[in-house]
């Protein structure tokens, strides 16, 4: 590695839209790459792939997503507030082609699970009032409710959801609660279109004033102080 590379503000505003896009969305780090599905009131299914969600909190469980400014194709947005439904799908190694084909721009009666051949599912245990649908071929899903529409300084929207239901392989969960996600061969994205798989650099003690973290001795078992 050689060399820096210095940019200011100014320069970002003075570049095409396209490059700053890809430089500035580059710059926050490997990000979740999850698509969101939804329904609108006539039942007509979307997927949208985005880089976006936060954890929020445990107790009780949510999560956020930031949503470009809505427009007349913000299907996402439009029917999780017509909803107030959506489910989040960790994007695999095996169909993550067919996710990042869910950002392109099809019309709101074409249904992306059509279109990119992914399949739409509704757990067992969810009951008939849920309609959005979650990604069959997804390892890691869950179903989310709005709780509050925030806009942003930029126009953006800030969904904040509740976390009502989460549906995940039981192999890939460890005796602490850990959910191993390289275990469910979830991939990370970086920018707006580079896609990756990981390898773990290994699961660590709890870090405390008075000695050195260090690594878990059986990451599968997990921390002691909560392990059974």
């Amino acid at each position: 590695m050689s060399g820096r590379s210095f940019w200011t503000a100014e320069e970002w505003m003075a570049w095409p839209s396209r490059k700053r896009a890809r430089t500035v969305n580059s710059l926050s780090g490997f990000k979740s790459a999850n698509v969101i599905g939804t329904a609108d009131a006539q039942g007509v299914h979307n997927l949208s792939v985005v880089s976006s969600v936060v954890h929020l909190g445990s107790s009780p469980a949510q999560m956020g997503v930031v949503l470009r400014p809505p427009g007349a194709d913000a299907h996402t947005y439009k029917n999780i507030m017509a909803t107030g439904q959506c489910t989040f799908n960790h994007v695999g190694a095996a169909w993550f082609q067919q996710a990042h084909q869910c950002s392109a721009r099809y019309p709101a009666d074409v249904s992306e699970f059509e279109a990119t051949g992914l399949t739409p599912s509704f757990p067992n245990q969810v009951g008939p009032d849920w309609q959005a649908p979650a990604v069959e071929e997804a390892a890691v899903r869950m179903g989310l409710t709005l709780l509050k529409d925030l806009e942003l300084p930029n126009a953006c929207r800030f969904m904040v959801m509740q976390v009502e239901w989460a549906d995940v392989p039981s192999d890939v969960v460890r005796g602490d609660g850990y959910v191993d996600l390289e275990a469910a061969e979830t991939v990370a994205i970086s920018g707006l279109d580079g896609y990756h798989t990981t390898q773990s650099l290994g699961r660590w003690s709890y870090a405390k004033t008075d000695r050195e973290v260090s690594v878990l001795g059986d990451p599968a078992r997990g921390w002691e102080d909560v392990s059974n």
